[in-house]
């Protein structure tokens, strides 16, 4: 069973919140908060998320945050995360089918819930097709 972590900020705590509830039963689910609607930093909760890519206790994240901009910055800091904000289901699949990405961030108050859940759909169930797409990630790493 893919294990997904899943953040966000206060902002995107309503989405988290029902994205948990419609997952829990087809995955194993690491919540790293926000835990409530009370203004916090999302980047308290990225970077707890993107450790837990990095060292496999995780397979692939959920972030969320207002925009999907200030979380997806914070998780991109860190070595091996691709974090790909995506509004749209073909957004979605282009990042994990070109990019590799392995963190799906979402604009939390500009995507309702179900539109969000087919986004989710289609990122989980899309996969990297490598060849000359490969070569490129080996490029976004920094030496």
């Amino acid at each position: 069973m893919r294990i997904i972590g899943i953040a966000s900020d206060h902002a995107g705590y309503s989405l988290k919140q029902y994205l948990k509830e419609i997952l829990q039963n087809n995955y194993e689910l690491k919540d790293f908060g926000a835990n409530s609607e009370k203004s916090c930093d999302y980047a308290d909760y990225a970077h707890l998320l993107a450790r837990s890519i990095i060292d496999g206790s995780s397979n692939i994240g959920i972030a969320i945050c207002g925009s999907g901009i200030g979380i997806s910055l914070t998780l991109n800091r860190h070595p091996h995360i691709r974090a790909a904000l995506c509004w749209t289901p073909e957004v979605a699949e282009l990042a994990r089918k070109h990019n590799d990405a392995n963190v799906l961030v979402l604009p939390g108050r500009f995507v309702d819930k179900d539109y969000a859940s087919s986004i989710f759909q289609r990122f989980i169930t899309t996969d990297f097709e490598r060849g000359r797409h490969l070569s490129r990630i080996r490029k976004i790493e920094l030496a």
